[in-house]
């Protein structure tokens, strides 16, 4: 059934802290050990892995918000250390490691179980049509271990909602590093402040504010006009309605339940991250 929006929306806020789990240190050390040279090395071939032995431009274009030649830097030099298969399984592991010790005694309650059981259903529901990385994880098994099944599932659905995400900003005509921009301005911050994008040579960052400008969405100041403001709340919006499939496999009281056991997961993640 559908649910309403802004329930769809808080979903991402509770499934992005769990799911993003599989970037922290527990993970990225699993991946050294491989012999992976640094972070983004182990970012890019657990990521990547659902897609399989695609060459970095099928990676660039899936992931979508990576400068050009950031991809190719580590695509497909990790496969020469590793295999998907091998990533997917040290990344399910690492990450299931992880997310226990950040939620300690949560990690062994019976609503945990429930909690895991209600997010897959939702998590391996949703339409791939469009959606590459989202049908690359919908082809792994599902782990039966309770606590890398709600990692598994959060990722799902994580990377449905990226997908939707992609979509929304192909329609509205902006490419990857502007999405950086404007999501840096949302939070109140200069684009050269952003992680994402700090490292980019100030030329370039300097070109794609000046591109927003001309547009209408950057004001002089390099702040949002009311243009650019209407034009990131559309994309938020349209990215929540493509990804509220995902929920409509749950009654409306399975998914307040669902809310109700996440809750408590993210909030200590959260605390860890803090």
């Amino acid at each position: 059934m559908p649910h309403p929006k802004a329930k769809v929306h808080h979903m991402f806020e509770l499934i992005e802290p769990t799911a993003t789990v599989t970037f922290s240190e527990v993970p990225n050390e699993a991946f050294l050990a491989l012999g992976m040279r640094n972070y983004w090395d182990g970012y890019f071939a657990g990521r990547a892995a659902p897609l399989g032995l695609v060459p970095a431009e099928v990676v660039h274009a899936v992931f979508y918000n990576f400068a050009d030649g950031e991809v190719a830097r580590h695509i497909p030099w990790v496969w020469g250390k590793t295999t998907p298969k091998e990533a997917i399984a040290v990344r399910e592991r690492g990450s299931a490691t992880a997310l226990r010790q950040m939620i300690g005694e949560l990690a062994d309650s019976p609503d945990l179980v429930r909690v895991a059981d209600l997010a897959t259903r939702a998590a391996i529901s949703a339409p791939i049509e469009g959606r590459a990385l989202y049908a690359g994880l919908r082809t792994l098994d599902v782990p039966e271990e309770p606590v890398a099944r709600l990692w598994h599932a959060a990722t799902l659905l994580r990377e449905h909602r990226g997908d939707g995400h992609n979509a929304a900003l192909v329609a509205h005509g902006i490419g990857g590093t502007e999405a950086h921009v404007l999501l840096a301005l949302s939070r109140g911050m200069r684009p050269e402040e952003f992680g994402r994008i700090h490292h980019l040579p100030k030329t370039q960052l300097a070109a794609v504010v000046d591109g927003l400008r001309d547009r209408g969405l950057v004001d002089a100041a390099g702040g949002f006009t009311d243009a650019g403001r209407k034009t990131k709340e559309r994309i938020e919006a349209l990215t929540d309605e493509l990804a509220a499939p995902a929920y409509d496999v749950l009654s409306a009281d399975e998914l307040d339940e669902l809310v109700a056991g996440l809750e408590p997961i993210t909030a200590a993640v959260e605390a860890v991250d803090d």
